[in-house]
């Protein structure tokens, strides 16, 4: 982030492919909702892009680009809260056999994975999908915090504006729900 404050364009095209996938899940896993997750998304970077000048490595990049993404997020929640309410009941299944054949039969798959294998995995994102979208928004936020940002306890305190040791009980106890809902998956 230094070299592209200083105006080197390929710093921030390393920032962005080594971000990219992990932002983005973040925001996809905490707000369900694709569209919107790219959208936040595009504004995390805008505000990367429009803060490059000022900024100040006061802690890890990783840090403040997710402090970026999880301010973002409240700053939606709070604009958007009566229509997101409803978002949050839980989503219902697909119960259109139909449509995943159509989705088997549609994939090119290489000769080692067969649609059984598909079928799996898809069952098993989706559980650990709907596992995610039940723990507390707290605990969910931390969770992903460590797993998709990489971030420490200290950064995640840092960047959700919390004690360390209450990131750590809200990191322990989102490990303790998802064991226990993921257990037949272990």
């Amino acid at each position: 982030m230094l070299a592209y404050r200083t105006g080197d364009a390929d710093a921030f095209t390393t920032l962005y492919s080594r971000y990219r996938g992990s932002l983005y899940r973040y925001l996809t896993q905490h707000c369900g909702n694709a569209a919107l997750a790219e959208e936040l998304y595009q504004d995390v970077w805008i505000k990367v892009v429009n803060a490059r000048t000022g900024y100040e490595p006061l802690a890890r990049f990783s840090t403040w680009i997710f402090r970026i993404a999880h301010n973002r997020l409240i700053d939606h929640y709070r604009k958007h809260a009566p229509q997101l309410a409803a978002s949050f009941a839980p989503q219902a299944m697909d119960d259109d056999p139909d449509a995943l054949d159509d989705l088997i039969d549609g994939l090119s798959a290489p000769l080692h994975e067969t649609p059984h294998a598909l079928l799996e995995r898809r069952t098993t994102a989706e559980r650990i999908s709907l596992a995610l979208a039940d723990l507390p928004p707290a605990q969910r936020e931390v969770f992903l915090l460590a797993e998709e940002g990489g971030l420490t306890l200290e950064e995640i305190a840092a960047a959700t504006d919390t004690g360390r040791e209450t990131t750590k009980s809200r990191l322990r106890y989102a490990l303790g729900k998802l064991r226990h809902s993921l257990q037949d998956l272990l």
